[in-house]
């Protein structure tokens, strides 16, 4: 990892390193460091999850550990991650007192305490309502689903046109934006109701979904993701064609919100996350005949760019990219962001890990 051509540290656990480099902005660092905060994100084809800090001198230090399929994510309150991982949904914890270091370097050790093992349902964003109790998008049987002590799932909501909860992915749901500890907006590809109906509808058949009131907001988009409530806005990516904006809700019922971009980020965007007047953007790129044939196509040649693989800092004002994290080389798609908040240099432990078995901490 180079930045200005500063050397990086990069620790890793649980998986072979694919083959990658990593730059970054020169003030990404401090930005986080400012923020007392450091940059998670989930990669399913890496199979990773990474945490991006300040090591003890300032310098940038990446952990990355191994998890299942590893895919939406989400804080709840301090010290706490909720992840949904191929057949399983876990939250892990900080074992750490706020004085103690691993190495001397980690300031905090989030361990995958408590797993559920739901099968594969193709999980994809995930939240924690004010109750405490885990709500999640079940892409496969396109529904919202909490988890249940005897079963795989427990459906708590599905879309207004998907007709029942089967085993077909037909819509792809796949975001979930929380609003005072409840579900509130969704995201899907497509209104479809006919198994993988939603890859014919990619370019313009996107939706946003009001839980509550079970109706569609906002429609025409081109595979939107990762949908957040900030600030007193929606806030949606709009995949296919690279950009974040947000949505004008509708003033009435049966009338339609808009779109509104603010800004448009060289790759298929996935993994959205908040602080204050900035947004962190996650970027994939678009190699795989799914992210193929949209929009972005157009808009990358038009931008004379490469697509990129990363997370941008963009500012909500201006709709500039101010600090940026970068991945070339092997790995070139995420599917989450997240910041956690009061760590500076976190780590996480892979449940498949050695030190899943040899790390013990007791309760005081």
């Amino acid at each position: 990892m180079t930045s200005q051509g500063q050397q990086v540290a990069a620790s890793q656990a649980g998986a072979a390193p694919p083959k990658v480099s990593y730059s970054l902005s020169g003030g990404i660092i401090a930005r986080l460091a400012g923020l007392k905060a450091s940059l998670a994100f989930t990669s399913y084809q890496s199979g990773f999850l990474y945490m991006l800090g300040s090591g003890p001198q300032g310098n940038p230090q990446l952990h990355q550990s191994g998890m299942p399929k590893p895919m939406g994510l989400c804080a709840d309150g301090p010290g706490r991650l909720v992840l949904t991982a191929g057949a399983q949904v876990m939250r892990l914890e900080n074992v750490l007192e706020a004085d103690q270091r691993i190495n001397k370097v980690y300031d905090g050790c989030f361990m995958p305490r408590t797993v559920y093992t739901t099968g594969q349902l193709d999980a994809h964003d995930v939240g924690v309502q004010t109750d405490g109790e885990l709500v999640f998008v079940n892409t496969r049987y396109n529904c919202l689903a909490s988890i249940s002590e005897r079963h795989s799932f427990k459906p708590v909501w599905r879309p207004p046109f998907i007709s029942d909860i089967v085993d077909e992915d037909r819509c792809h749901l796949n975001g979930l934006a929380m609003r005072d500890g409840k579900a509130a907006y969704v995201t899907a590809v497509s209104k479809s109701d006919t198994i993988d109906g939603w890859r014919d509808r990619r370019g313009d058949g996107g939706v946003v979904i009001d839980v509550e009131n079970n109706a569609v907001v906002c429609e025409g988009l081109s595979m939107p993701h990762s949908p957040r409530w900030h600030d007193g806005k929606l806030w949606v990516l709009n995949s296919g064609t690279g950009e974040l904006g947000h949505v004008e809700l509708p003033d009435g019922e049966g009338k339609m919100g808009k779109f509104v971009p603010l800004a448009f980020c060289p790759g298929f965007l996935r993994g959205l996350s908040f602080h204050g007047g900035f947004a962190f953007v996650g970027l994939s790129r678009p190699r795989y005949q799914r992210f193929e044939g949209l929009e972005l196509d157009q808009r990358l040649i038009d931008a004379d760019s490469e697509p990129w693989c990363g997370v941008q800092v963009i500012d909500l004002k201006s709709g500039a990219c101010v600090d940026w994290f970068r991945i070339d080389g092997d790995i070139g798609e995420l599917y989450d962001v997240e910041l956690a908040h009061g760590f500076s240099c976190p780590m996480t432990v892979s449940p498949s890990s050695p030190d899943a078995g040899t790390l013990i901490t007791i309760e005081q």
